[in-house]
């Protein structure tokens, strides 16, 4: 065999060895240097290679000098023939192939059988390095391919379509989607490489320019005004806009719906005739003022002033002092407009905080006198957004500036409000600004989505150590840790997702009664949206390893870019405490509105709840359908919330009865606080995901509002909502384990019932692990949008 081998080829044994790694080199042509150079370095050491086998071998893995066509056929040639020969009736690895090469061209094969032997565990890093060779470069080379088909089935999952799934996450809005995804795959979005922040940030004006002009940012704006007066379609194009680049996402949010949204929400028709053509159209760029230096959170607090004078007419907008200047503001080095929050002050009197539009730069860019603009520089991430600095000083401006549609000056100059109370005003203010926290979590969660299809695609191409038999490695997601790591992180991303367009759908369709619930949920579904990306794209690095590391690959910068999402739009600590009070405020409610009844209700509820739930049984009971039964995980939600509700009252009024006062008492109980809201939200996220399935079933109406395209005349296949299905099962379970042991110290479950939980998260990993594949994509994330190497 060797010398029939040999016939074919005058090349050395070494430089055989090395043809496979070389014919897939080339056939993908997706290695970059240094990928290039490392192999190098690793070839360098290989003890059958001569010097002038290492000469040749650098000649030929030149980037710059492509081998000739007639070359690069032969090495394919060379590599079927041996792999033909192979003596194994399973697909070969190319360190096996590289090997039976080196072994078939040498003159005494039988004698130097052991030394090839050795060489094995060498050309396998070499492969290694070379991890996302194409499927069809395997093909090409080995003729038996049935074994490898099945790991084509593998990578790609079941047999389930994943556009079924990106269709149920759409919900109806594929058109804007689909539209804003065309533009963001034009030649002038592609992503290139900028460090340099002035760069970056012409960059992004430019995208931001281009989506403006075709009518995406105008989406929530009425028609006379441009827009398409549909809240949903541009909350669809931002977190598909997150898809391709976050500085992007964010300066598109703060021109077209914190700036437009302040003109919007806060105005009349006058500023909206004033401004919102050309803010939609990106002719007037606008920034949203409020974060002071030495307030971030405490809008109430904000120190600077709009003093009405009433002999011109106009207020003063001033900065008090240093820390009065607004700190962080994004788009401040572009803006030609300000939307101020400032303490409005009429004839000596403080009527609270207002926003007054304040120009800040002239048409030609230039800062206008009376204002003071600093860059905050370099930040962890989302260098392509212009984040500033900016002080007043003693600037006029006209008083038709203040956006009035809450409370204004009249043509006595005085002020005047269709709300009496100061303390309603300033909430209905702040919750039609709402729309921050509504958005925000969403583009967080798109970023999850993309670095957990990276880490998935990753996890099902990679193979890393060898079976018993030395001849092939494990597909790393077939590991049970790998599993374990980032198939419960999908679970949770497709059920935030269903929690999200839930509370978009409220937002939607709010009355004014509804807002400070709506606005507590939006405080919540913020947090433990973004506390989910924080966390979920730091293990998707982990479980890439030094691949996710490379720029490249985009998992650094998709973490770096979104660790402002957990204090921006709001601290979520503080936002967690915040639906906290208004969860205590609805269980006080309760008791005052219904009296006694309230009283025997909570009763008949806790003893119904040992009767039913935590009965000796029922504590004990481990078998897997009583585990993935409804009445057991949903109801475990339902138990957390009320016992972490019900407790945290009865402590701050223990507390206060104690001779606390409210502020200490709530000190005291702040840890609990954020405990009660986080169940709270867990309970929405699962609730409204089972919901979602219902829909998807027929099993209930759609719920109001829901724009939903899958009718009941066109519903996805039984499988496709099963495995979602399933999917949300494992999210309830792998939380209800998380919190394994407060369930215990509650007698809500037994050690020997965390065990089959547990348990049972590990076999869904493990069902699921066919299906992981279609689950990523069925986000719906393009290719060129992931822009990853190591997911395409």
């Amino acid at each position: 065999m060797g010398a029939d081998l040999q016939s074919n080829t005058s090349l050395s044994p070494g430089i055989q060895a090395m043809v496979p790694f070389l014919y897939a080199a080339w056939s993908d042509r997706h290695l970059s240097v240094h990928e290039i150079e490392s192999i190098r370095e690793e070839a360098a050491g290989l003890p059958f290679l001569s010097r002038e086998d290492k000469i040749l071998l650098l000649e030929w893995s030149d980037p710059a000098r492509p081998p000739a066509r007639e070359r690069y056929q032969q090495w394919l040639s060379s590599g079927r023939e041996a792999a033909g020969a192979l003596p194994t009736d399973r697909p070969a690895s190319l360190a096996e192939l590289g090997a039976w090469l080196g072994l078939a061209a040498e003159e005494d094969a039988d004698g130097r059988r052991e030394f090839w032997g050795e060489q094995l565990p060498a050309l396998t890093r070499i492969e290694q390095m070379l991890w996302g060779i194409e499927e069809d470069t395997y093909r090409s080379l080995f003729p038996l391919y049935d074994e490898r088909e099945k790991l084509a089935e593998a990578i790609t999952g079941s047999r389930i379509d994943p556009k079924v799934l990106q269709a149920i996450l759409e919900d109806g809005h594929t058109d804007v989607i689909e539209r804003t995804k065309a533009i963001l795959l034009r030649p002038s979005f592609e992503r290139p490489t900028l460090r340099i922040k002035e760069d970056y940030r012409e960059q992004v004006l430019r995208w931001c320019k281009e989506l403006a002009q075709e009518g995406i940012g105008a989406l929530s704006y009425p028609e006379e005004y441009g827009g398409q007066d549909s809240m949903s379609d541009y909350a669809a194009a931002f977190e598909t806009i997150a898809y391709h680049d976050l500085s992007l996402v964010i300066k598109f949010g703060v021109q077209f719906g914190l700036w437009g949204g302040a003109v919007y929400n806060l105005g009349t028709k006058y500023h909206h005739d004033k401004y919102l053509q050309a803010t939609g159209q990106l002719e007037l760029p606008g920034c949203f003022a409020m974060t002071e230096t030495g307030h971030g959170s405490n809008v109430r607090g904000l120190e600077t002033t709009a003093v009405y004078d009433s002999e011109t007419e106009e207020l003063i907008v001033h900065s008090p002092s240093v820390a009065a200047g607004k700190e962080y503001i994004g788009n401040a080095m572009h803006a030609r407009m300000a939307a101020v929050f400032c303490q409005l002050i009429v004839d000596g009197k403080s009527h609270g905080v207002h926003a007054v539009v304040v120009p800040i730069r002239d048409e030609q860019g230039l800062v206008l006198p009376g204002i003071r603009v600093e860059d905050n520089g370099y930040k962890m991430g989302l260098n392509g957004v212009d984040n500033g600095r900016l002080w007043f000083d003693h600037v006029r401006v006209p008083v038709a500036n203040l956006l009035n549609k809450y409370g204004g000056i009249n043509e006595a100059g005085e002020y005047e409000s269709p709300i009496e109370s100061p303390g309603r005003r300033f909430f209905t203010m702040l919750g039609t600004l709402v729309g921050g926290r509504v958005f925000v979590p969403r583009a967080g969660l798109s970023a999850a989505k993309s670095a957990l299809a990276i880490a998935v695609r990753y996890g099902l191409r990679r193979r890393q150590f060898p079976s018993e038999s030395m001849r092939s490695e494990t597909i790393i997601m077939d590991y049970p840790n790998q599993q374990r790591r980032l198939i419960p992180l999908v679970a949770k991303a497709y059920a935030i997702h269903f929690g999200l367009d839930h509370l978009l759908v409220r937002f939607v369709n709010r009355t004014e009664s509804e807002m400070r619930e709506i606005e507590a949920m939006a405080a919540g579904l913020k947090s433990y949206a973004t506390w989910f990306t924080t966390a979920a794209i730091q293990e998707c690095r982990e479980a890439t390893g030094g691949k996710g590391y490379l720029a490249e690959n985009r998992i650094a910068d998709l973490k770096a870019d979104t660790d402002i999402f957990t204090t921006f739009e709001g601290d979520n600590t503080v936002l967690m405490q915040l639906l906290a009070k208004s969860l205590l405020t609805e269980f006080k409610k309760s008791f005052q509105e219904d009296g006694n009844f309230a009283v025997l209700k909570f009763i008949g509820r806790r003893v119904g709840t040992i009767v039913t739930e935590q009965n000796p049984y029922v504590v004990r009971q481990t078998d897997r359908e009583h585990l993935e039964s409804r009445s057991f995980y949903q109801s475990a939600f339902h138990f957390r919330t009320r016992r972490l509700v019900s407790t945290l009252a009865q402590r701050l009024r223990a507390y206060i009865k104690d001779g606390k006062s409210a502020y200490e008492a709530g000190l005291l109980c702040q840890t609990h606080m954020i405990a009660a809201a986080e169940a709270y939200v867990e309970q929405l996220v699962l609730d409204e995901s089972l919901a979602r399935i219902d829909d998807l079933r027929g099993a209930r109406p759609a719920a109001s509002g829901n724009t939903s395209d899958v009718s009941s005349n066109d519903k996805p296949s039984t499988e496709a909502v099963d495995l979602l299905e399933k999917t949300i099962l494992l999210y309830a379970v792998h939380t209800i384990e998380h919190h394994a042991g407060w369930y215990m110290e509650s007698d809500y479950i037994s050690g020997q019932k965390s065990k089959a939980i547990r348990k049972l998260v590990d076999v869904l990993c493990a069902e699921l692990r066919p299906e992981a594949g279609v689950l990523v994509d069925g986000f719906g994330i393009p290719d060129e949008l992931l822009g990853a190497p190591i997911a395409l």
